[in-house]
This record gives C-alpha cells, sequence and structure tokens, in this order.
C-alpha cells in the first residue's frame, strides 16, 4: 500500500489580502427624513404667513394709538413719516409700514412698531438672531453660519452672524456693566440675604488674549491705493482676560475616589481691569443672596499681588494660596538644585508638599533657611521661594481649609479659562479687537451660566460703524 501524501498548507502570511471593497452609501434617504423636510416645506409659507398677520395686526393697533411723548421731555411727538421695511426671522422675510416721530425740543426719535417688536430694518431678529448668536458663541462665525443651514433651513452669511453677536453682545455686556454699578452703590437694595450662606468660595485667575494689531478699521481713499503693510505682532499685543468663579462648600461633590466636581458654579469675567472683575464678582453674590453679615468669603489665588489688593472688599474673608502654585515654586528651586529629571529632586519636592498639606508651613519655612544651595543660581531661586512662602503662610494653613471643606487648589477657574475663553478666543490665528471680545465674553457667561433666557428680554444695541470688521475672519 502507497504510503499517504501530507497535503502543506501555505501560511496565511504567505497569502494575498482580499482586494479591498469599496463602501457604498445606501441607496435612497430613510423615510422619515424626506416626511420631516415635506412637512417643513409645505408648513413654512403658512407659517411665514401668519406671523404677518401677526405683525400687521400689531402695525394696525399702532397706528390707532396718539402720538408717543418724549421719555426726555414728557413732549408729545411731531409725526415724521411712514417706511416700509424688511427683516428676517426663523421662518422667513416679513414686511411691514412703520410710522416715525420726533420730538421738536429735544430731537428725540421714536418708532413705535419697530421698537415694540425689537427690531431694525434689513437685520436678523427676533428668535433667529438669538440663535445665530448662540451658534456665534460657540463656534467661528463662517461655521455658524453653515449650521444656521443645517439646523434652521435659513441662509445667513457670516457678516450676518457676527451682527447678532455684537448686538446681542453689547446688551448683555451693559446689563452686566450697569448691574455692577447699581450694587456697588450703596443705596441700592440687595436681594434679601437671611438664609446666606456659612461660607461662598470666589476663585480669581486671569490668561491671555490675542488682540488684533490695527485700533480701527484702515480704509483706502482710492481703489488703486495701496495699504502699507500691518505692523508686526509683538509680545505686548495681548491683553489679560479676568475670570472668577462662584461655588457654594457645601456644594462639592465626589463622584468618584479621588475625583471632586461641584453641582453649580456661576462664572464672571472681564478683559484686563482688575476692579471690574471684582465688581461683578460682588454684584454676583448679592444677586444670589449668598453674601451676608456672617458670610465667610473664600478667596483663592495664585499669589498675583492684584488679587490680594481687592480681596479687602470683603471685611469677613479667608485668603487661601493655590497649593499647586506653592508646590510648583518649590519644583522650580528643585530643579536647579538636583538637576532636571533627577529623582532626588521629585521625593525632596514630594516630602516638601506633604508637609504643606499637614499645615507645617513653619517648618518648612525653617527647613529650607538651613538648606545649602548648589550653585548661584540656584541660591536666588532658594531665597525667592523662602519670601514667597513668608509672606503667604497666612494664607497656607491648608490642613485647616480642608478640614473647613474650602478646598485648597484653583482648578476651577483653570477649568473655567478653557471654557469661557480658550474653547472658543483662543483657536489658530484668533486675534480679537476690545469691544468684539468684551461682547462674546458676555455671550459665552450667559451660555456657561445657563442664563442664556435672558437673552430675550434684552434689547438689540445698534453696532456702530466703525466696530465692522472688513471682512469675516477665522474668528
Amino acid at each position: 500500500m502507497a504510503p499517504r501524501r501530507r497535503h502543506v498548507r501555505t501560511p496565511a502570511a504567505h497569502l494575498a489580502p482580499p482586494a479591498p471593497q469599496r463602501p457604498e452609501l445606501a441607496s435612497a434617504v430613510p423615510a422619515l427624513i424626506l416626511m420631516e423636510r415635506e412637512v417643513e416645506q409645505q408648513f413654512r409659507p403658512r407659517m411665514i404667513a401668519a406671523l404677518q398677520e401677526k405683525v400687521d395686526a400689531q402695525a394696525q393697533a399702532l397706528r390707532d394709538a396718539p402720538p408717543p411723548r418724549c421719555p426726555h421731555c414728557d413732549r408729545a411727538m411731531k409725526y415724521k413719516g411712514t417706511r416700509c421695511i424688511s427683516w428676517q426671522t426663523r421662518y422667513g422675510w416679513l414686511k411691514a409700514f412703520f410710522r416715525r416721530f420726533r420730538c421738536p425740543l429735544c430731537g428725540q426719535e421714536s418708532r413705535p412698531l419697530l421698537e415694540a417688536l425689537g427690531v431694525e430694518p434689513g437685520q436678523v431678529a427676533g428668535s433667529l438672531a438669538r440663535l445665530l448668536a448662540l451658534l456665534g458663541a460657540v463656534v467661528p462665525y463662517e461655521l455658524a453660519a453653515r449650521l444656521a443651514g443645517l439646523f434652521f433651513s435659513v441662509q445667513v452669511n457670516a457678516m450676518s452672524v457676527w451682527r447678532a453677536v455684537q448686538r446681542l453682545g453689547e446688551a448683555a455686556a451693559q446689563y452686566d456693566d450697569a448691574l455692577s454699578a447699581y450694587h456697588a452703590d450703596g443705596r441700592s437694595q440687595a436681594p434679601c440675604a437671611s438664609e446666606a450662606p456659612a461660607a461662598v468660595v470666589v476663585a480669581v485667575d486671569g490668561c491671555a488674549l490675542g488682540m488684533q494689531v490695527r485700533p480701527k478699521r484702515r480704509r483706502r481713499s482710492s481703489p488703486a491705493q495701496q495699504l502699507p503693510p500691518l505692523p508686526a505682532l509683538e509680545g505686548g499685543q495681548f491683553r489679560e482676560v479676568k475670570t472668577g468663579v462662584l461655588l457654594l462648600p457645601s456644594e462639592r461633590v465626589e463622584p468618584l475616589a479621588g475625583r471632586r466636581s461641584v453641582v453649580r458654579r456661576f462664572l464672571v469675567t472681564c478683559l484686563g481691569d482688575a476692579d471690574t472683575v471684582f465688581g461683578h464678582l460682588w454684584a454676583r453674590l448679592c444677586q444670589l443672596g449668598w453674601y451676608g453679615p456672617n458670610t465667610v468669603v473664600v478667596i483663592v489665588g495664585d499669589g498675583a499681588e492684584w488679587i490680594w489688593k481687592r480681596a479687602t472688599l470683603f471685611v469677613n474673608r479667608c485668603e487661601i494660596l493655590d497649593f499647586w502654585h506653592a508646590v510648583e515654586h518649590a519644583w522650580q528651586f528643585a530643579r536647579l538644585q538636583f538637576g532636571e529629571g533627577a529623582a532626588q529632586a521629585d521625593k525632596w519636592v514630594h516630602r516638601i508638599a506633604q508637609d504643606l498639606r499637614a499645615g507645617k508651613v513653619v517648618a518648612v519655612i525653617e527647613r529650607l533657611r538651613g538648606l545649602s544651595a548648589s550653585t548661584p543660581q540656584a541660591q536666588v531661586e532658594l531665597d525667592a521661594l523662602i519670601r514667597y512662602y513668608s509672606e503667604n503662610r497666612h494664607r497656607m494653613r491648608y490642613d485647616e481649609y480642608l478640614r473647613l471643606g474650602y478646598g485648597i487648589g484653583s482648578g476651577c477657574v483653570e477649568s473655567a479659562h478653557k471654557q469661557v475663553v480658550h474653547a472658543r478666543m483662543r483657536q489658530a490665528g484668533m486675534r480679537w479687537s476690545e469691544r468684539g471680545a468684551r461682547r462674546l465674553l458676555a455671550l459665552r457667561l450667559l451660555l456657561l451660566n445657563n442664563q442664556w433666557d435672558q437673552l430675550d428680554r434684552l434689547a438689540m444695541v445698534r453696532v456702530a460703524a466703525e466696530d465692522r470688521p472688513p471682512v469675516p475672519t477665522a474668528a
């Protein structure tokens, strides 16, 4: 009998892989999506017609009303003619005839219909303006215009989004400034603070924002004129955005071991002015009813002098130096003393951190004074570290702060910078005018503080011609 021949299989590694198959899209759009689009196309004309009827009824009611009175001199205004205008809404374009009035004494003008509707000729108005401002506060203006077409089936350009952001942002910023001025006046009536918390944490910090090189728009005197090149962007073309966070120690939670969070927080911000950000903090405390005669205001900062100088606004306060900034100063000396990446440096800083956390700041300072620096540069850093700890030791009782539940870090305000500023305003190539940054910050605060509905009760502000950018940019 002949021996059976053994079949040897070719290893899989030597076989050629199958040819790639081109992915195919579905041959048809799902029926539900087609139905939704059909219904929208069917009823959108009816919705715009119904809205036009309501506008016409409002115009007729105001046409039969007596002339308005001047808010300054209380005189009856004179009729100055009727005009037809149109404006864009979420469902389409509307038009109406409105009457103009002017005070013969002081020149104050009034347009009752436009003031009642909250619209401007030829502009985006109503809920569409609020929605465009929402998109513009989250993403760059060109992307916001494209998203408006996808979300709301309206065709707008980046400039329309920019105008909505500027007009509503200016209204929000003016309201914040007026609220701060109101609560800064000793004659103002703050909400009842009979149930004010025992303690409230206020964390304050700043971050840099790139600003535009030119202070205002450049214009050509003729189409053939060549404008000179813009000056180079120097290091001074930055402004500091100061941000404050308000939270209650009793609302700190620990969802996972070692991971802490807060149930709610409130943010305030401003562009470059320390007095302004503390004025906004005070106004927010009064509005929330979080400040009473026995409330301890816990102020957490990174050691910046502008924070501690203005902390005196609160009589009953507790100042805390951010723990991680204190440890970082120790690291700066350790890298010079023991060398970059040395295991001994890590061990030395770890011991410093443990002692500081245990409230042994005096012992740490005495131990630092007994050290011998390895180099002259390390000696300079050691003297700076001793001076830094000595000047802030009354703010470094970390064991006491942890026992009271105040916290010892400024991570809440660091994350607020990323949400308020970095996520929208520090993308590649972005530079901002002072007014544009101020208005966008005001809108982002409303969004992050969950107060966007407040924008419905703010009248849109006209934007001056000098505010308008030459062309929509990456911002």
